[in-house]
């Protein structure tokens, strides 16, 4: 395995430490601070939380497939773009979080999030490029093209308005088959762990795209906190094109094609945690962490051309 994108990704974490300004010791609320210790510190973690993650999905993840000559596959219309609307999330996150420790670490923001953004992407991209070598997958240009729009999503709200007016969000709820058919070819495709299917069952997930309404309506009376949310969604699926699979030998192993394949469309209110005001760190760090997940609530559906109210979307 070709290993230069770790070397790539040590070079651009280590080289924000000696490009910021030279800050050394300053007064932080009343205590000194040793900003270049914390960009040490950040660069350290980052090259190696990314060289750790790197290998391992190496040796764990990739290993049990051949491995092949670099390829490209075309699978943009697997699941209903709903793994699209992940690597998109994904992307975003990483980005948001890793900007985020580079400022602790007193890098100015353009920079932060030059980092941050630039650090998430060729993670993202690195494990493409582990995809186009293995016989199983091959380099998505589809996914290729979710991550630059998640990382653009985080960017460009920083750089317009230093604020992130409309967050992205992921809400998933833990689906049940009562079809034994079904449940076995569920177990499957997703995993049969409560965790497993959370985070791989596409038929159980929403992504959101959450828009904070007091952010572009400043003289409004609602409350700073309150959000409206418009999400995503797909059902109905067991394969990822359709709901069909064949064994090894050609026989058929699964067919469900009567089974509808549909896309919904969510409108909900939601919460930005990160507008709720408060000067205790550990819960500032909550609602940070919190602020990736959709606030389960009520939600208008669109789905098979007519609208219905879910009492609650999650």
């Amino acid at each position: 395995m070709k290993k230069w994108p770790l070397y790539i990704f040590i070079l651009c974490s280590f080289s924000a430490l000696g490009q910021d300004t030279a800050k050394g010791i300053y007064e932080a609320n009343g205590r000194s601070v040793d900003y270049k210790k914390r960009q040490w510190l950040i660069g350290g973690l980052t090259a190696a939380g990314y060289g750790g993650s790197f290998l391992f999905l190496s040796q764990a993840w990739y290993k049990d497939y051949p491995r092949t000559s670099f390829h490209t596959f075309n699978d943009a219309g697997e699941w209903n773009q709903m793994d699209k609307a992940g690597h998109a999330w994904t992307t975003y996150h990483t980005s948001r979080l890793t900007t985020n420790m580079w400022r602790w670490a007193g890098i100015d923001d353009n920079k932060a999030v030059l980092y941050g953004t630039g650090s998430s992407l060729l993670y993202m991209l690195s494990i493409e490029y582990l995809d186009g070598h293995s016989s199983q997958w091959g380099w998505s240009w589809a996914d290729v093209g979710s991550n630059f729009f998640g990382a653009a999503l985080y960017a460009g709200q920083e750089g317009l308005w230093k604020d992130q007016k409309i967050g992205f969000k992921f809400s998933s709820s833990h689906k049940k088959y009562n079809d034994p058919i079904l449940k076995r070819r569920a177990d499957a495709l997703y995993g049969s762990s409560f965790q497993g299917r959370l985070l791989k069952d596409y038929n159980a997930q929403t992504y959101w795209l959450s828009a904070n309404i007091k952010s572009f309506f400043p003289q409004t009376g609602l409350p700073s906190w309150l959000n409206i949310s418009f999400g995503y969604g797909s059902e109905g699926m067991f394969g990822g094109y359709q709901n069909l699979a064949y064994n090894e030998d050609g026989s058929l192993a699964f067919d469900r094609r009567d089974i509808k394949r549909y896309r919904q469309f969510y409108m909900a209110p939601d919460v930005d945690f990160t507008k709720i005001k408060t000067k205790n760190k550990v819960l500032q760090s909550v609602f940070s962490a919190l602020n990736v997940l959709k606030f389960p609530a009520p939600a208008l559906e669109f789905s098979n051309g007519s609208f219905k109210l879910k009492a609650l979307a999650y």
